[in-house]
């Protein structure tokens, strides 16, 4: 599973990302959401589910957002109690500035699950705990579940990303998961320039976790930008001038599925692929889910695939 594949640095590991219902969604509808979600992610042959947990990242960008921001449940709360009965490992996003010590504290020894800590969108953001203080306060903990950080390729134009990462594998993260790629050459220059210093300095190479997210709108590309996610002026054209955006969108990330594959493979970087899902457009899940089977597809050679227990394979 996800936990022991990091371990071992294997590489193939294929994660779906997903965020909790809307805080003021209805208790009917959370639950109704909730079943659909296990009911979906029990078809899907992944090693985790990734929950993420949202901000409002309107500090960082003072242009319109082109969706509006509602505050979702909490990632770990969802998962304890509405997808308690998945039986497949999941990852806790936490961003850890809307957390006091204490609360922190809790979150973190009643958390079983691997956890990504995520910083504050930007420096106006009021927080109370800052990720140094954070990476602190878990290995005080001593914590037994993995630490995961976040690797985002656009802040690599200082070319400053890799040691960011060096940095927080020194505070305790085995694994990264990168924010949506759309810019394969920003994602080259990140890994090239991370393998190169771990090469030199003798240092072992983490696992690094590549999401890939589809594209059903032109509005949807416009909040990919509003995000701070680069996507080329010559992959914009593709989009903006397609009959089926979704479907283009699909062949465009397994491209991009493929270019990081053999890039990762050629220098024995261990790495999987995150597979976000955050849409509720029924359109753009099952564009997810199409994506996700193909990327397995890629991912075959690399992939070491779960074993189905005897009762799951009866079921099935």
């Amino acid at each position: 599973m996800f936990s022991e594949k990091v371990i071992k640095r294997e590489s193939g590991i294929l994660l779906y990302g997903i965020t909790p219902p809307k805080a003021k969604t209805s208790e009917e509808r959370i639950q109704e959401i909730s079943q659909k979600t296990i009911d979906r992610v029990k078809t899907l042959n992944v090693d985790a589910l990734v929950v993420y947990d949202l901000q409002d990242e309107s500090s960082r960008n003072s242009n319109e957002r082109p969706f509006p921001f509602f505050p979702t449940l909490e990632a770990d709360f969802f998962v304890s109690q509405y997808l308690n009965t998945l039986s497949i490992p999941k990852i806790i996003y936490r961003s850890v500035g809307k957390c006091s010590k204490e609360e922190l504290i809790s979150k973190i020894e009643n958390t079983p699950h691997p956890t990504v800590f995520v910083g504050a969108p930007s420096a106006l953001n009021h927080t109370n705990i800052k990720l140094p203080e954070a990476y602190n306060i878990w290995k005080e903990l001593k914590c037994n579940n993995l630490l995961g950080g976040v690797a985002i390729p656009e802040r690599h134009f200082k070319q400053e990303e890799h040691l960011r990462i060096l940095s927080k594998m020194n505070n305790g993260c085995s694994f990264f998961i990168t924010q949506c790629v759309y810019n394969i050459e920003l994602v080259k220059n990140m890994l090239s320039d991370l393998y190169y210093h771990c090469l030199q300095n003798n240092i072992q190479l983490p696992t690094l976790i590549f999401t890939l997210t589809t594209c059903g709108s032109i509005k949807t590309l416009r909040f990919l930008d509003w995000l701070g996610i680069h996507v080329p002026t010559w992959l914009q054209n593709e989009l903006y001038h397609c009959e089926d955006i979704l479907g283009k969108s699909i062949d465009l990330n397994l491209e991009i599925a493929r270019e990081i594959i053999s890039f990762c493979a050629s220098k024995k970087i261990p790495f999987g692929f995150n597979i976000e899902s955050v849409s509720i457009n029924k359109a753009e899940i099952e564009a997810s889910e199409i994506l996700l089977v193909k990327v397995a597809e890629m991912l075959k050679p690399h992939r070491k695939v779960r074993e189905l227990s005897f009762a799951e394979s009866i079921l099935k």
